[in-house]
């Protein structure tokens, strides 16, 4: 598929990170497919398998703009993988690409937009920069909070929130959808600034 010149900071590629199975559904690690989700139900986009990227992906259109999303197949660890398989196939750049992930730096019901830098521990984002080659990529972090040990993190990421925690956690998914045109169409610091503004 051809998507025609792109202009700098356009996106050609949405990731969302989780673990697949019906197991994991709904986990604090899994917020990325849930962002994926509701952005697949306001365009009326449908994930197909894709064997050769490792994953279900699907071609939408976002503020005139046609692009791909995806959800790895591969467990969050690999999720590098789905990422640099579409990415290399399609020749779509670090550059063009949102990673769109929990973050445990972050309280519930915070969403933060950040351009390349260090994973912050997260392994599924260490992966997706160490497969693609470069940190350049797009990152979306949705806020999930820490519990208060860290000997409880991989416990705590594969386990539901409570109620009113998850709440937040969708509220924030909400208004980063409400700011995805503007993150498609290249205007980053228009859509940090109006996140980042929201004090949770």
């Amino acid at each position: 598929m051809w998507f025609g010149a792109s202009t700098v900071g356009e996106i050609s590629l949405i990731a969302g990170l989780g673990n697949p199975g019906a197991e994991y559904a709904g986990t604090r690690h899994n917020a990325g497919f849930r962002f994926v989700d509701a952005l697949l139900a306001r365009t009326g986009g449908v994930l197909h398998p894709e064997a050769r990227f490792s994953g279900r992906a699907a071609r939408i259109v976002v503020a005139g703009r046609e692009l791909w999303v995806l959800e790895p197949d591969t467990f969050m660890n690999l999720s590098g993988d789905a990422v640099s398989r579409l990415a290399h196939y399609y020749k779509i750049p670090a550059e063009e690409i949102l990673v769109v992930h929990d973050e445990l730096d972050l309280a519930p019901g915070t969403v933060r937009l950040k351009q390349g830098g260090g994973a912050g521990g997260h392994n599924g984002v260490a992966d997706v920069a160490d497969k693609l080659g470069e940190k350049g990529f797009l990152r979306l972090r949705i806020g999930i909070g820490r519990p208060a040990s860290s000997s409880q993190v991989v416990s705590y990421v594969l386990h539901r929130a409570p109620m009113a925690e998850q709440e937040l956690v969708d509220a924030a998914i909400l208004n980063a959808l409400d700011h995805v045109d503007d993150i498609v169409c290249g205007r980053t610091q228009k859509a940090m600034n109006a996140l980042h503004a929201q004090i949770r």
